[in-house]
């Protein structure tokens, strides 16, 4: 068995409670209250930019030049992701210096910016795994589930489901896991940790958004 398809299924219990939280049902029915899914965009346009630069962070510690390339190739796609939330949703997002992360997408940042700075590289590329992984698969979960034909938010859903973004998710497992078959057992079970971690942190962010999370003081 892959590394990757023991960190899948030793996340499986958080990745059940992603499928059925209220926030992807809501989303995948199309009746999500829009105030939420303001607060889920603004918040993740804050993730996506601190998100793309921990993965070029990645790309320039890979030895491998294909490696180097596909990461670096990540964060692009992650700037270009962020440039379309701003024109799909104009008028929704403001400023990114004029918004406030909340705690929980403060918590994930601030964990994989720690990866980056003191955890082994290998760990590092399993702690930002669950972001590409877990996207794609609530997007083709919802694709395949969903009911209604004008949903408000199918830009997003489209986003994420389907082919194009799933040819990234498939690269970016297969590094991880061709580093994986070079390092050791004990530094797989780190890597797995981290996996898990940031599957819990994943559910952390929709929570977040769905509860309009705000700072209490």
């Amino acid at each position: 068995m892959k590394w990757s398809e023991r960190a899948w299924q030793a996340s499986q219990e958080v990745n059940q409670a992603i499928f059925s939280m209220p926030f992807i049902t809501e989303l995948m029915q199309g009746t999500l209250a829009k105030e939420k899914f303001v607060q889920y965009i603004q918040q993740d346009a804050l993730y996506l930019a601190r998100y793309g630069k921990v993965l070029a962070a990645l790309a320039v510690k890979l030895d491998k030049v294909e490696h180097t390339e596909a990461f670096l190739g990540f964060a692009k796609d992650t700037m270009m992701v962020e440039k379309i939330l701003h024109e799909s949703y104009v008028g929704e997002l403001k400023d990114l210096s004029e918004l406030k992360a909340s705690p929980g997408c403060m918590l994930y940042t601030n964990y994989l910016e720690r990866q980056i700075a003191h955890a082994p590289l290998e760990v590092a590329l399993a702690a930002v795994l669950p972001c590409f992984w877990i996207y794609k698969e609530v997007g083709d979960y919802i694709l395949e589930n969903q009911t209604t034909s004008d949903n408000p938010y199918q830009d997003w859903i489209n986003t994420y489901g389907g082919e194009e973004f799933g040819s990234a998710v498939k690269k970016a497992i297969s590094i991880c896991d061709e580093i994986a078959e070079q390092t050791t057992g004990q530094r797989q079970e780190e890597m797995t940790a981290a996996f898990v971690m940031c599957s819990k942190l994943e559910w952390i962010f929709w929570d977040s958004a769905y509860r309009l999370e705000k700072w209490p003081i």
